[in-house]
């Protein structure tokens, strides 16, 4: 798979897509990332990516001439997602990954200051995403997140492919609680069905036990996982038992 990134500071990419499991991945030719800087396709001596907003106003907007050239050129002909990381756009979920990772190249437009021309996004932006709720400097971490989690999702990337299948939001729940070595650590000990050489009872323990941590954290998400009959039955006993638990110790009114 491709990543192409277009950015104005492309050396923010060194460390982070140079290390563990992406470097390797590049090395062993599963992914490819390419970084272009945006001042490469722009006309002026000064090399000017941004000017003040039409109508006033704070900040800088990114210029609509370097980024279209940028996006055409980098792109060519190839018919492939060009996503602008912006506050604006659509929420980065494990789904998304998911849908992003089904093709065989990405690009991915940093915005940077307060925005990019509009232009650019009715011109050759064909999706915007967010990675959350709260605002960075620039797109460049965020894009950095999307490679990540895209590239985890390739074949290969992981080593072992059940690696992503049980991750956190990849079933729809929160993983289950881990453990390794030492057996007994300050009085904590791991739970003995882990040790148990029963595969099935393993299985099932950390079913329940991503049903309970996501019902306890993330309770959102299970209007839209894919839940069992069994999963229901055992979500309704941990509600029984908080209902039976604030009976108890309420104060007699």
């Amino acid at each position: 798979m491709r990543f192409d990134i277009l950015t104005l500071f492309p050396a923010m990419f060194e460390g982070p897509m140079t290390e563990s499991i992406l470097k390797r991945a590049q090395d062993n030719d599963l992914i490819q990332v390419h970084y272009h800087d945006i001042r490469d396709y722009t006309t002026d001596k000064h090399k000017t990516t941004d000017e003040p907003p039409a109508g006033g106003g704070g900040g800088m907007v990114m210029k609509v001439e370097p980024l279209v050239s940028a996006i055409e050129s980098v792109r060519g002909e190839d018919d492939c997602p060009v996503i602008l990381t912006s506050a604006q756009g659509r929420t980065f979920t494990q789904a998304v990954a998911k849908e992003l990772a089904q093709y065989s190249r990405i690009l991915i437009v940093c915005g940077r200051y307060e925005g990019v021309d509009e232009r650019v996004i009715q011109l050759a932006i064909t999706d915007e995403i967010s990675i959350g709720d709260f605002v960075l400097t620039g797109g460049e971490l965020a894009a950095m997140v999307m490679v990540d989690a895209i590239s985890r999702l390739v074949p290969g990337v992981l080593g072992a492919q059940w690696g992503a299948e049980d991750d956190s939001h990849a079933t729809g729940l929160l993983e289950y609680p881990q453990y390794t070595r030492p057996p007994e650590f300050r009085g904590l000990s791991i739970p003995e069905v882990l040790t148990s050489g029963n595969h099935q009872a393993v299985e099932k323990w950390r079913r329940q036990q991503s049903l309970r941590r996501t019902w306890q954290r993330r309770p959102d998400l299970l209007q839209t996982a894919p839940l069992t009959d069994k999963d229901r039955w055992f979500l309704a006993e941990l509600a029984q038992e908080e209902r039976e638990y604030y009976v108890g110790t309420s104060p007699d009114l």
